[in-house]
């Protein structure tokens, strides 16, 4: 038995007790409740870390490099990255991009592209968005046509979250403007040192360049740097936005936010206060609730079932109940509210941080309205 398939075999009150004491033993301990999103020279010992340890990709089959974990043991490995105030690595590649290559790649592009995802030798972003085609993401210019055995890529990408850091980066492109906006689209992998790639960054509302703008003027990449089919990516967006959903409904944010919620009750000397004791037990409630639901989607994803357009469930219920438990540590924090620089003792929270952050939870990914456009279309059928 490997060691993967042998810690799959723990049942979850050991499974959790092991992993909660590499997390204790391996993590460094400045990195512990960052602020902010770390760049990759802050957080790569981390990703290193659970690279060598072989935990870099819970979800992904034991097979291809991951650890094959149920979805209940990797709710509890979540639980216990957010316990311990671990931050969050540059994982588009681990979360989204590894997962299509798995299921839709080729042999080559398995062999190539899945060992260094899990190394950290290829660090990506997402080249999705677009100026003025964002949520609705059929509407993209970004071209790409096909001229002696290369792509040839021209336009702009934006809000690329850590473009400054990553090598690679994977895009959607029109291939084909003369088809319906969703048919005439396909999905390309661009090595980021490309000639004619240029980045910009921009900064949020914390003044931390998180995001970028991305631009391609005749980068050219070849031929076999597509994913799927020419002018079949939709198929590949599809896929891979139901991994991100998947990805966004992880409790992760909400499960961390409510941690941090206590931590500031007992700066503020409220955990006997009962009006904050009453809002602590309803978010506990969601919490747990929107635990379940992920729950009952990992275990349909694998069992092989399909997920269908109820997947948008997901994203809304965790980044919301992300954004109203920070809306509560600001209304309680008072003056406290307004430094960004974490509170308590330990330095564990910081109540302005978390709520900005929870500010673009609710639009990155997909709208919170998008999604229920999408539940009411798709899922309960009613009329436009």
């Amino acid at each position: 038995m490997t060691a993967r398939q042998s810690i799959n075999a723990l049942d979850d009150d050991s499974f959790r007790a092991e992993v909660r004491a590499w997390i204790e033993a391996n993590y460094p301990p400045g990195l512990r409740n960052p602020p902010r999103r770390l760049h990759l020279r802050e957080n790569f010992p981390w990703f290193k870390a659970l690279s060598d340890k072989g935990w870099i990709a819970p979800g992904w089959p034991v097979e291809y490099g991951g650890m094959g974990l149920s979805p209940g043991k990797q709710v509890i490995f979540s639980e216990e990255l957010e316990r311990h105030g671990s931050c969050r690595l540059h994982d588009h590649g681990l979360i989204l991009l590894g997962p299509l290559i798995i299921k839709f790649g080729t042999p080559a592009q398995k062999s190539f592209f899945l060992p260094k995802l899990l190394s950290g030798e290829h660090i990506w972003c997402q080249g999705y968005s677009e100026p003025g085609a964002g949520s609705d993401l059929a509407s993209l210019r970004t071209t790409a046509e096909l001229q002696d055995g290369e792509w040839v890529i021209n336009g702009q990408k934006t809000w690329t979250t850590m473009a400054n850091d990553a090598n690679w980066i994977f895009v959607l492109v029109r291939t084909n403007p003369a088809r319906r906006k969703q048919e005439g689209i396909s999905f390309l992998m661009v090595p980021m040192d490309s000639p004619g790639v240029t980045v910009r960054p921009i900064l949020n509302l914390e003044m931390h360049d998180e995001f970028c703008e991305v631009f391609f003027d005749d980068v050219r990449v070849p031929a076999d740097n597509l994913i799927g089919e020419v002018d079949r990516g939709w198929d590949m967006a599809k896929a891979l936005l139901g991994f991100e959903r998947i990805f966004l409904g992880l409790p992760r944010q909400a499960n961390y936010a409510l941690a941090r919620l206590v931590d500031l009750g007992r700066h503020l000397g409220m955990l006997e206060d009962l009006v904050f004791l009453d809002a602590c037990a309803r978010f506990s409630l969601d919490l747990g609730n929107h635990n379940a639901l992920f729950a009952a989607f990992m275990a349909q994803i694998s069992a092989g079932r399909e997920v269908g357009a109820e997947i948008s469930l997901l994203k809304i219920s965790q980044s919301e109940l992300f954004r109203r438990i920070t809306d509560y540590m600001m209304e309680i924090a008072g003056p406290e509210g307004a430094w960004l620089d974490p509170l308590g003792e330990a330095g564990t929270f910081s109540p302005s941080g978390l709520f900005l952050q929870a500010r673009p939870a609710t639009i990155y990914g997909g709208t919170s309205e998008i999604q229920r456009n999408i539940i009411a279309k798709a899922v309960l059928e009613l009329p436009s």
